[in-house]
């Protein structure tokens, strides 16, 4: 497995590493299964947050037993240090360690540094000065936020959306961090799913010697993949330009990455897939979504009370009531034509 250095915390990272978000989607068991998987074929960095529900835990129970040889990063979702410094007391008991190596703030909508009111940067400082963590970052979608963060050189890391569909903006900050000597941590690489090409999407990223992508784990087959394309990395020609091309055309434009902040929503609808469905129509297989139990999640649309919860915590500042409501005429569409296609 080849790995990079991540920045000025010099720690040797797998090129390939995991972002364990998915596995919060699993049990214990098939996770403790996958994360070992991925150690014991050379994965050596693992990110977490305390907001991943039972993610830490399972992370904790899969590899404790070889903590020293990991490099493990988590995230506090606090608006103040003293939430901060609670969230990290118990990131390390479910972790099942005294440390981190990187702690970061999570998605904050406005950069923490030294002498804000919320105290975030100088609790960061005080874990680290405790031993509960090695190094300090920050996550971000919004990009004024992620090039301050760099430019302010407070933060170890950085971690922000990049992908083969990334505006030439957004890939700026490659070149950036790598100036500043940042870390450089990539989440979002598969754009929440929607780029099906893997493929395409590493051998993207892998241009970049100073991008540590953290891919999304959930399958098995997700694993292998990436595996085997580490084991392989195909080259960047002409048919891989083509296919990262395509991508780019069908999903110019803003459209919901599936991160899940606008979540749970007060009347249950499933905005983190129902706010991307035309375009998981358009580029994957149909069926797992032509169910009377689909048909009754997007018609659960129809029952927003417009409450703007879903809007106000979108990191893209979607207006995803009204994105909502295109989805389901979308669906609908579809779901129509499906079921006369099959009565014939």
């Amino acid at each position: 497995m080849e790995k990079t250095s991540l920045g000025r915390t010099n720690l040797m990272v797998s090129r390939t590493s995991f972002g364990a978000l998915p596995i919060q989607r699993i049990s214990l068991k098939d996770a403790e299964y996958l994360l070992r998987k991925a150690y014991n074929n050379g994965i050596n960095y693992f990110d977490t947050a305390r907001k991943y529900s039972d993610s830490e835990e399972k992370i904790g129970y899969a590899l404790s037993d070889v903590r020293e040889k990991i490099i493990i990063s988590t995230k506090s979702h606090g608006e103040t240090g003293k939430e901060l410094l609670e969230h990290i007391d118990i990131s390390l008991k479910n972790l099942k360690t005294d440390y981190v190596d990187i702690l970061q703030i999570h998605n904050p909508s406005f950069l923490p540094v030294p002498g804000h009111k919320s105290g975030l940067y100088e609790a960061l400082l005080k874990a680290k000065e405790m031993g509960k963590t090695r190094f300090i970052g920050i996550t971000n979608h919004k990009l004024n936020i992620a090039n301050d963060a760099v430019l302010s050189g407070l933060y170890d890391t950085v971690q922000f959306p990049l992908s083969s569909i990334s505006s030439q903006e957004d890939l700026a900050l490659i070149e950036l961090c790598k100036k500043h000597n940042i870390g450089l941590i990539a989440m979002k690489a598969l754009s929440g799913g929607l780029i099906t090409n893997a493929a395409s999407a590493f051998t993207f990223l892998r241009q970049y010697e100073n991008v540590v992508p953290i891919w999304g784990i959930q399958r098995e087959w997700e694993l292998d993949e990436f595996i085997s394309l580490e084991g392989n990395p195909p080259n960047l020609d002409q048919e891989m330009i083509e296919i990262i091309e395509k991508d780019r055309k069908e999903l110019a434009g803003s459209f919901c990455r599936g991160c899940g902040y606008c979540m749970p929503c007060p009347v249950g609808i499933p905005i983190s897939v129902a706010a991307r469905m035309s375009y998981m129509l358009n580029r994957s297989p149909i069926m797992p979504f032509m169910t009377d139990e689909w048909r009754e999640k997007m018609d659960n649309i129809n029952n927003c009370i417009e409450c703007g919860q879903c809007k106000s915590n979108c990191p893209y500042e979607l207006d995803t009531p009204n994105l909502l409501k295109k989805m389901l005429q979308s669906y609908n569409a579809t779901y129509e034509n499906y079921k006369r296609s099959i009565s014939k």
